[in-house]
């Protein structure tokens, strides 16, 4: 109740009336000078407001604050002017009423789930999904007697099928992770919209640079802002948008559950978006450069992204958004041991988890975050050995591509590359 009211309050920022993505990136939001509340502050940055309470000069102005006449914050838990700087500042970015910033991604997909779905509920996914979703909707959800429904990505029909059999909400990711499907969300929403089930997007590859999934009629989006959003491999947050009475229900959860957002991490955060722009054009066209290379190259099996188009989606994909980031993912011939010997050979990208900063990373997901997993159960969601996820940074576009171009010249397909003993374990597991 406490958390709910002082959000408002501390929250009723200008928002702005026009501008383009970059021109918000850098403006928008960051109500800390504009609102009157740090009135000390001539920063041109939004101030670090490292505090866990905050205090009342009198017990009068308590009860101003606890009716509404007096706009303030009461605890840490409950909200800060520096998180509150990224939350208005992604309102803007997403054309958002309303908007939750917390620890991570997974943090946000995990309490927006748990606010959102009713004991005894169905919740709509997509057969490819990030990894540690499925594993929260698989071990965790299910023991609230929620059930997961997975259907592909582009199957409006089974969509269809199973809202009408009663589903609390369809989540899926737009691009997913890591083969880059794409939801038709306009379709996906007319078909929601009349079963009254909760549309949510993941919109971690994409951005709102690239795609404002509430403009085309989802009802909720969510990123984890340690990706794009953030941009330097530095930090770890989380951001849900959206319709206000879904975020606040969300909200109420995170008093009680305390992801809470460091304040110097919302700093980043907010340092982060005002370059997003800027940063994201580089990587979409560093990515559709790679992409086209790649589809051309003998050594590779396939090649996914959806500006190809023999993508999947690549006709409502290319209708919805203007880029889609700077992921590709394709599959080598060879395998396994050609998909370590590239990964090895290569010099620009670092080998590590996660995308979306200004270093290019590489990862093969068999060995980076699918070894512990049985090969049949890889191929079910379809990773296979030879699949490569190419997150692009910000370095130039010809470097990336030389890089690259390098380590395919040098691969030898047919070498055994791996030690014997982890091929043996990896066949037994």
């Amino acid at each position: 109740m406490l958390a709910r009211r002082a959000f408002a309050l501390a929250g009723a920022g200008k928002r702005c009336a026009s501008g383009g993505v970059g021109t918000v990136s850098v403006k928008g939001g960051e109500p800390a000078r504009a609102s009157g509340h740090m009135k000390s502050s001539d920063a041109i940055a939004v101030p670090i407001v490292q505090t866990a309470a905050y205090t009342f000069k009198d017990s009068q102005q308590l009860i101003d604050f606890n009716e509404g006449r007096y706009p303030s914050y009461e605890y840490g838990r409950y909200g800060n002017p520096t998180v509150r700087a990224v939350e208005q500042k992604m309102m803007e970015l997403e054309g958002a009423e309303d908007c939750l910033a917390s620890t991570s991604g997974m943090y946000t997909a995990v309490s927006m789930m748990m606010a959102l779905l009713p004991e005894g509920s169905r919740v709509i996914t997509t057969t490819d999904c990030y990894r540690r979703t499925r594993q929260f909707l698989n071990t965790v959800i299910n023991k609230m007697g929620v059930t997961n429904v997975v259907i592909p990505p582009g199957d409006l029909d089974a969509l269809r099928c199973e809202v009408q059999r009663g589903a609390a909400m369809f989540f899926s990711e737009s691009p997913s992770n890591p083969m880059l499907r794409c939801v038709d969300i306009p379709a996906a929403s007319q078909i929601c919209r009349a079963a009254g089930t909760i549309l949510c997007i993941d919109g971690t590859f994409s951005t709102p640079y690239n795609q404002r999934p509430l403009d085309l009629g989802a009802d909720i989006v969510i990123h984890s802002a340690t990706k794009y959003l953030a941009g330097h491999h530095d930090v770890l947050a989380g951001v849900l948008a959206g319709r206000k009475d879904l975020v606040e229900q969300v909200r109420a959860l995170h008093g009680v559950m305390g992801g809470v957002l460091d304040p110097h991490a919302a700093y980043l955060l907010l340092r982060g978006l005002k370059t997003l722009h800027l940063r994201v054009a580089r990587q979409n066209a560093s990515a559709e450069a790679l992409a086209r290379m790649l589809h051309a190259h003998p050594k590779v099996k396939k090649t996914i992204y959806p500006s190809l188009p023999h993508h999947p989606d690549h006709a409502y994909a290319t209708a919805q958004a203007r880029g889609f980031g700077g992921v590709v993912s394709f599959e080598l011939h060879g395998g396994l041991h050609a998909g370590a010997m590239f990964t090895d050979t290569l010099q620009m990208p670092h080998i590590a988890p996660s995308l979306g900063g200004c270093d290019s990373l590489v990862e093969q997901p068999t060995i980076i975050s699918y070894w512990n997993v049985p090969p049949d159960e890889r191929n079910e969601i379809g990773i296979q050995d030879g699949l490569i996820r190419f997150a692009c940074g910000v370095e130039e576009t010809d470097d990336i591509l030389a890089d690259v171009a390098r380590a395919l010249e040098l691969l030898d397909v047919e070498k055994q590359y791996l030690k014997d003993t982890h091929e043996a374990w990896r066949i037994k597991g």
